[in-house]
């Protein structure tokens, strides 16, 4: 045989040994892709691909209160049965590291737009956010309201931002030992969220919180956490009834209960307004070993304010320190960890949290009688509280609270009558 035609034949063979595999080929099926994954836990529903590139959570949460007021007869407040918090929100994830949050709440009858925002995460220790979110200052601000101990934050809650709209960039460095923000927002009052920016100024927050110790299962310390916050700005109000016009909202008491307001009659007669720098600086810390739990914040407001042709700068101060123990589970800033979750079968299980709190609040002297009136508003609040919470599971609590207020000024004759509140809870959040 000719080596033309020995050719020939290998690439006959080579052909038909070939066909049926091409056949087998074409006829096999495309693998089809996997199928979404549906969870129901008490973290909320989720729906994800599988590759969790792209997720969703439905989530919300309900609280349930009552404040009752014992021995004021000069009180404001009434007692009275109240939904504090509904918020069913959307958490979600888009392309694996577009994260977002839409968060409305339908509590005391006020619905509005709490957090609505987008986090672009490329990696853990550089984030960028954009929309409307908690402003990165105020430790028990940034305490989610579910976890706090307390059913109402503490008098620092007067001094320090809340929520506004802007750009925050964040992350965390180490595994968490230390997180970091800045944000340039539009700027809010002490004590309040804005919407819109209303004097084409921009307030600019930075926050550091260190935890050296974190994850270090062997150490006592590995629940501290120290930090701090500072915030500046420049806030420019006008003369109005409306307080996101004057740049200036009232304080309240822990049992919500205004105790101090700046001078404000509309276009009659004096309003102060805010009218330049706003600084804000607020050392925290807290500290976490088994059931034991400790957090205290320091908040120092000075804001440049007018009325008419007077002007000041006013320096007002803020703190508080609670400290926690728990039956049953561990503390955490995330609140109570039970050992195991309630059981209505044998009545085992849960967590119950007792916590004891003293706050402060310092109103500047010189606000008094220009930019406030003495007999309406105070000058200093100290109070002390005592909690109960009962953590059935990490998601179903109940709770229990007396807070005491003793104030200087704020009256006709001497001073305001002091606040006596007792105030519960039945919360359920996934």
């Amino acid at each position: 045989m000719s080596a033309f035609s020995a050719a020939h034949l290998a690439s006959l063979g080579l052909l038909l040994l070939a066909a049926p595999l091409a056949r087998a080929q074409a006829t096999e099926p495309e693998k089809s892709p996997e199928p979404p994954i549906v969870q129901l836990s008490e973290e909320g529903y989720i729906f994800s691909t599988a590759d969790k590139a792209f997720v969703l959570k439905i989530r919300g949460q309900l609280q349930g209160d009552g404040r009752f007021y014992v021995a004021d007869s000069d009180r404001s407040g009434t007692n009275t049965f109240l939904i504090r918090r509904l918020r069913p929100f959307l958490d979600g994830t888009l392309f694996g590291f577009v994260d977002f949050r839409l968060m409305p709440d339908f509590g005391v009858n006020q619905p509005l737009i709490q957090d609505a925002y987008i986090d672009l995460r490329p990696v853990e220790w550089l984030r960028l956010r954009a929309g409307r979110f908690k402003t990165p200052f105020g430790l028990e601000l940034l305490q989610a309201n579910t976890d706090v101990p307390f059913i109402e934050r503490s008098l620092t809650f007067d001094l320090v931002p809340i929520r506004d709209a802007g750009l925050q960039l964040h992350g965390d460095i180490a595994g968490g030992r230390l997180a970091y923000a800045f944000a340039v927002v539009n700027g809010d009052p002490d004590g309040a969220s804005i919407d819109v920016n209303t004097d084409d100024s921009f307030d600019l927050v930075a926050r550091v919180f260190a935890q050296p110790f974190k994850g270090d299962t062997d150490s006592a310390l590995q629940g501290l956490g120290l930090g701090v916050a500072v915030s500046r700005g420049l806030q420019f109000g006008t003369p109005s009834t409306n307080t996101s016009t004057t740049v200036l909202v009232p304080q309240r008491s822990t049992g919500q209960e205004i105790i101090f307001s700046f001078l404000n009659n509309g276009t009659i007669g004096p309003t102060v307004v805010a009218d330049g720098e706003h600084v804000r600086l607020s050392p925290q810390g807290h500290f976490y070993w088994g059931p034991v739990g400790l957090l205290a914040e320091y908040v120092l407001s000075s804001q440049e304010v007018s009325v008419g042709d007077q002007r000041a700068r006013l320096t007002h101060h803020a703190w508080q320190a609670y400290a926690s123990y728990v039956l049953g589970g561990d503390a955490s800033f995330t609140g109570p960890k039970p050992h195991q979750p309630f059981n209505p079968k044998t009545g085992k299980g849960g967590a119950l949290e007792l916590s004891v709190r003293y706050q402060g609040l310092d109103m500047d002297d010189d606000a008094f009688p220009l930019f406030a009136d003495p007999t309406r508003s105070v000058s200093q609040a100290r109070g002390f509280g005592v909690a109960t919470l009962f953590a059935f599971n990490r998601r179903v609590r109940v709770a229990l609270n007396y807070h005491h207020t003793t104030y200087v000024g704020g009256a006709v004759e001497g001073d305001r009558e002091a606040e006596n509140v007792v105030m519960s809870r039945f919360q359920v959040a996934f």
